[in-house]
């Protein structure tokens, strides 16, 4: 039986958005991926220093004769290299969301697309602060205390990829744990939650800050009050930003009415 010739419109009026929106999706992937590669030439030249000044924190504190190990026959010529591309992800990180942006931002109403620009700043910002944090302030008293507390007799000699899977572990939670004032006000933004709402939550946060820091961290109390004292204050923060924000949204126009029946 021969389709209609308005069925057949409509069909292939459906499948050309569809195509396009998958040949853009597809388009700004590679962008996304392109911007990556080209941050991880220059990194890969100098991935051993790169590997070097990451390690600082723990080399500095070892004592005298302490060095790190490879167990691994290739561990000296990928790990740096994994370190490499691990941070031609996080340098590149501005461009890929901007790709994300550019491919979302179409389908926005002009109200959420002002809202996105600034959102995806301050996430890029807060994500890079998490790990300066994690870096600077967490690594070192961190390990100040596993080196301390190494019995008498037992050498400090870590894996260098081992030291690797830890640091990039720790400063993901940090950095996305770093996020979180962005989350609050999407979900105050979104109407999920109102700020009221998470403000008399405050004492449940505070457990569970404390209950997911014990997951997300070395088992030692140090880096857990470390990492669970920033997020409750971000969440603090959060609730601030939410309550500026949503003095700042439009409200919703009214309805228009129905003209009355003659």
């Amino acid at each position: 039986m021969a389709e209609p010739e308005g069925a057949s419109e409509a069909s292939g009026g459906a499948e050309q958005p569809l195509l396009s929106h998958l040949i853009e999706l597809r388009s700004r992937l590679v962008l996304a991926l392109l911007g990556v590669f080209v941050a991880f030439i220059p990194l890969a030249v100098f991935a051993r220093r790169i590997y070097h000044w990451a390690a600082e924190p723990l080399l500095r504190l070892l004592p005298a004769g302490g060095q790190m190990i490879a167990t691994e026959v290739a561990a000296p010529f990928l790990v740096p290299f994994k370190l490499a591309a691990v941070l031609a992800l996080v340098v590149a990180l501005p461009w890929v969301l901007f790709q994300i942006w550019a491919f979302v931002a179409p389908g926005l109403y002009r109200n959420e697309r002002r809202m996105v620009m600034p959102l995806l700043v301050s996430s890029t910002l807060l994500f890079y602060f998490g790990v300066a944090f994690a870096y600077f302030l967490v690594l070192p008293a961190v390990f100040r205390f596993f080196v301390g507390v190494a019995p008498e007799g037992v050498a400090v000699m870590t894996d260098v990829g081992k030291y690797l899977d830890f640091v990039i572990k720790l400063f993901l939670a940090f950095g996305l744990t770093f996020e979180t004032p962005v989350a609050i006000v999407l979900l105050c933004w979104s109407g999920v939650f109102t700020p009221q709402q998470l403000a008399a939550r405050r004492d449940y946060v505070l457990v569970g800050v404390f209950f997911f820091a014990a997951i997300l961290t070395p088992p030692d109390v140090l880096s857990q009050t470390l990492l669970a004292v920033p997020t409750y204050l971000l969440y603090e923060l959060g609730i601030i930003g939410a309550r500026w924000v949503l003095k700042m949204k439009p409200a919703p126009e009214p309805a228009a009415q129905a003209p009355p029946a003659a």
